[in-house]
C-alpha cells in the first residue's frame, strides 16, 4: 500500500471505526496521485469528475472576474478535500479553477466510485456525509464572517483558527480569500506588529 493510503487507512481505523478490511476496500476505490505545485486539477466549463482528499498539500479554488482579477473561493490543506462541488455532484460544467499551491499528495475518487461506496456500505456513506457536513458548516461560517466582520476581524480570526495556513499559503492568496488586497493585509499585519512593540 502506498504511503498516502497508509496514512488515511490509519485515520479511518482510529477515527471512523473501520476494520482493516473495510478501510482497504474503501481505499481500493481511491487513486493516490502526486500533484505538482501550480498544477490545475479542475477548470471552468469542464465537468469535475473527481474529488480529492489532501493527504499532504494545499490548494486554492478560484474564479477570474471580467477584469482578470483572481477571486479565491476556498482553501484546502492537509486533511481536507477539494472539488468543484456543483460540477461534481450535479454533473454540470465547472465554475472554478482548482490549483495546487505546493507539491501535494492526494487520494482521488471519482463520482461514480463515491456513489458505489455510498450504496455499498452505510459506514462509507457516513464518512462522505461527515465530510460534506464539515464543508457546509465551514462555508456557512465563512459567508457569515464576510457579511458581518471587518477586514481586520476576518484576518485575526483566520490567523487564530488556521495558523498553518499562514505559514504555507502565500499572502496574496490569503488576502484574496479574505476579500482584501495584499497591500491592505500588509497594513493590518504592520499595525499589529507596532502594537506588539
Amino acid at each position: 500500500m502506498v504511503e498516502g493510503k497508509k496514512i488515511v487507512k490509519t485515520d479511518l481505523v482510529e477515527n471512523y471505526s473501520f476494520s482493516e478490511g473495510e478501510a482497504d476496500f474503501f481505499l481500493s476505490y481511491h487513486k493516490e496521485r502526486f500533484i505538482k505545485k501550480r498544477q490545475i486539477i479542475s477548470h471552468p466549463e469542464f465537468i469535475a469528475e473527481n474529488r480529492y482528499y489532501l493527504v499532504k498539500g494545499t490548494f486554492k479554488s478560484y474564479v477570474i472576474d471580467d477584469s482578470g482579477n483572481v477571486k479565491v473561493i476556498s482553501l484546502a490543506i492537509d486533511g481536507w478535500d477539494v472539488t468543484d462541488n456543483s460540477s461534481y455532484f450535479q454533473n454540470l460544467p465547472g465554475t472554478m479553477f482548482i490549483e495546487a499551491l505546493e507539491d501535494s499528495t492526494v487520494l482521488q475518487v471519482s463520482n461514480e466510485s463515491e456513489n458505489f461506496l455510498k450504496k455499498h456500505s452505510h459506514l462509507y456513506e457516513k464518512v462522505f456525509r461527515m465530510i460534506a457536513e464539515r464543508n457546509c458548516v465551514f462555508m456557512e461560517r465563512r459567508i457569515i464572517s464576510c457579511l458581518t466582520k471587518t477586514a481586520e476581524e476576518r484576518y485575526f480570526d483566520f490567523a487564530k483558527n488556521y495558523p498553518e495556513h499562514l505559514r504555507r499559503i502565500p499572502q496574496n492568496v490569503i488576502a484574496s480569500y479574505l476579500g482584501m488586497t495584499s497591500q491592505y493585509l500588509s497594513r493590518i499585519k504592520n499595525k499589529q506588529l507596532k502594537k506588539l512593540n
